[in-house]
Order: C-alpha cells, then sequence, then structure tokens
C-alpha cells in the first residue's frame, strides 16, 4: 500500500475519533469541552508533527510529497470518520456530512500537512541513522 495513504487513512482515523471523543466529553460535561478540543487537536499535532520527523529522519524519498497526499485523504477521512462517530454520540445527522467534507476536511488537511510537513523539516535536521552526530 503506498506509504501517503495508509498516513492519510490513519491520521484521518485518528482525527475522526478525536471529533467523536470531543463531542462525548461535550454531551457529558459541557464546561470541559474546550480544554479537551484544544488537547485533541494538539494530539493530532503532535502524531503528525512526530511521524513527519520519522520519516524525513529514516530518508524516505519525496516525504514532503508523502505528507501532502496524506492531508488530501486525512481531510475526508476524518470528515466521514468524525461524522459517523458523533452520530452515535450526539444524535449527529447526516446533513452534517457536507459542512464536514468542505470546511472540515480543509481544516483536517492543512493540520496534517502543516504538522507533517514541520515534522518533515525538523526530522531532515537530524543526524541520519549510522551518523555520527
Amino acid at each position: 500500500m503506498r506509504a501517503w495513504l495508509v498516513r492519510g487513512l490513519w491520521l484521518g482515523l485518528l482525527h475522526g475519533a478525536v471529533q467523536t471523543g470531543t463531542a462525548a466529553v461535550g454531551v457529558n460535561s459541557p464546561e470541559a469541552g474546550t480544554a479537551v478540543r484544544y488537547i485533541a487537536l494538539a494530539l493530532v499535532v503532535v502524531v503528525g508533527l512526530l511521524w513527519g520527523a520519522l520519516d524525513a529522519w529514516r530518508g524516505l524519498a519525496g516525504a514532503g510529497l508523502v505528507w501532502f497526499l496524506a492531508g488530501l485523504v486525512a481531510g475526508p477521512s476524518a470528515g466521514v470518520v468524525g461524522v459517523l462517530g458523533r452520530s452515535l454520540v450526539d444524535q449527529t445527522g447526516l446533513e452534517a456530512l457536507g459542512p464536514a467534507l468542505t470546511g472540515g476536511a480543509a481544516f483536517t488537511a492543512l493540520l496534517v500537512m502543516v504538522s507533517a510537513g514541520l515534522g518533515v523539516v525538523l526530522g531532515g535536521r537530524l543526524p541520519q541513522p549510522g551518523e555520527r552526530g
């Protein structure tokens, strides 16, 4: 399976699960919703940053393009998973799918591309495996 597809699907699944989790917290404890939302987004950013850095450090060919394409996959997949998950938690209906596949997908794609791109830049500056620092 292509590297960009694997990365995009996993980060899409992660962001969709994060959306579902924040919806569940918002339903059960509305006052904690804002803090949990920021922590959840930070989790997605950290995973993208670390994975991008690991790819660059290991010398993945075309890591920047891989993460660009992964962001394009992660956006719509996170939208679908998020709407499906939230429908189980807070009765979100099918009408939420349109905004999730447009604005929500664009936000997720940008989140993945920027965090992983920064990770690729930082990981490329680390000494390669087998090199002495």
